[in-house]
């Protein structure tokens, strides 16, 4: 949003839509123009509303910010505008909304002691307990053992959360607006095993804090590390490089100062790329994917190799500065997938090709003949 988006327009995620539009729109007869940046995620979100029985009149705007963009009108950046938090009677509005859309689209409902048999049977079916609330309330507090997708992005990106076809989720939510919007998505993807958790935080003792990574076998690696403090010094005195191994459009967001992007499995080749210093300092975001790196590199490199301790999180923790743009290459950026918006050049032309795809999508799933979505019932 804050890259691109429509003059006046205000952010809002997917799954928050229905949760927050009743208490945000005050007049049925305002126009709802829902838009994403193309196209997907601006027809879901409208039919979310539609879906929901909001009275208004709810259009998705045509291939979105990047349409907007390239029809010639100015588009804003920077922008910061939020939908506010719910009123009490907005949700009172969404949650009537969506008792009917559960209805319609029959989505199931669980309660603690059928969550409790899922997981007993876990050897034999694979369950996936996911919090759909936004990632400040899942920060704040939330359920141990589950873990964080917004809503719209699990819709969005199922296969980056849910590992296992046709496996059991469980969706958790305070007044399960989100989680019913979500299922009933999930639902019409032919997820037959969806369920809504009841009072899904109610007499819970919430966990405050991200969602934690556990990493098989990091424990028993064994790699020599090196604090914030200690690697200034080592930088200031230029016996240390610091290799980077986030992915390159983070690595351009913002890195160590001096730092150079590198991919792992082309260790043999990058580190050829790197000035000579005594010491590879390696890191990554929270410093795990550098553990699991650090032999590879001390291999490839025949120098001496230490992880930064906690990882670019615990340098920016501790007050650092941190450097931005594509500063210092070992390899072709060519590891993460570039929206239209994120290139330097070309930008327009790119657009017109991921417009054209988006656009290409519904008939090639009618060539590919292996989707097994579903229709929705006519409300």
């Amino acid at each position: 949003f804050r890259k691109m988006s429509i003059p006046g327009g205000i952010d809002c995620p997917g799954a928050e839509l229905v949760h927050r539009a009743f208490g945000l729109v005050r007049s049925p007869d305002t126009l709802v123009v829902v838009n994403c940046a193309g196209r997907t995620r601006s027809i879901i979100g409208a039919q979310s509303l539609i879906n929901a029985g909001l009275p208004n009149k709810v259009v998705a705007l045509k291939n979105g910010t990047m349409g907007w963009h390239l029809a010639g009108f100015q588009v804003a950046r920077g922008a910061t505008q939020h939908a506010p938090e719910p009123t009490q009677a907005g949700i009172a509005k969404a949650k009537a909304a969506t008792a009917q859309v559960a209805k319609r689209f029959g989505v199931k409902f669980i309660d603690k002691a059928g969550v409790e048999r899922f997981k007993a049977e876990r050897d034999q079916r694979s369950l996936y307990l996911i919090d759909v609330r936004s990632p400040e309330e899942y920060q704040r507090g939330h359920v141990a053992g589950t873990r964080h997708a917004a809503g719209g992005q699990l819709v969005q990106s199922t296969d980056a959360y849910v590992g296992t076809r046709h496996s059991r989720i469980v969706l958790y939510d305070d007044h399960g607006v989100r989680a019913i919007m979500t299922a009933h998505w999930l639902i019409q993807m032919d997820w037959n095993e969806v369920y809504v958790l009841t009072d899904a935080l109610a007499g819970e003792t919430l966990v405050p804090g991200p969602e934690p990574v556990t990493v098989p076998g990091l424990d028993q690696i064994k790699a020599e590390t090196i604090a914030p403090a200690a690697l200034k010094s080592a930088l200031d005195a230029k016996q240390a490089v610091v290799v980077d191994l986030d992915n390159s459009l983070a690595y351009r967001a913002g890195h160590i100062p001096g730092a150079w992007f590198a991919i792992r499995s082309r260790f043999a080749t990058g580190v050829k790329q790197l000035p000579a210093a005594p010491t590879l300092v390696l890191t990554s975001p929270d410093g795990k994917l550098a553990i699991l790196a650090a032999a590879e590199a001390a291999a490839a490199s025949g120098r001496a190799v230490k992880v930064l301790a906690g990882g670019t999180a615990s340098w920016r923790a501790a007050g650092y500065d941190i450097e931005t743009g594509d500063t210092h290459h070992a390899d072709t950026p060519d590891d993460a997938w570039y929206r239209p918006y994120d290139r330097k050049a070309g930008v327009e032309a790119a657009m017109k090709d991921y417009l054209s795809w988006e656009l290409d999508l519904v008939a090639q799933i009618e060539r590919d003949g292996d989707a097994r979505f579903k229709t929705a019932p006519r409300a």
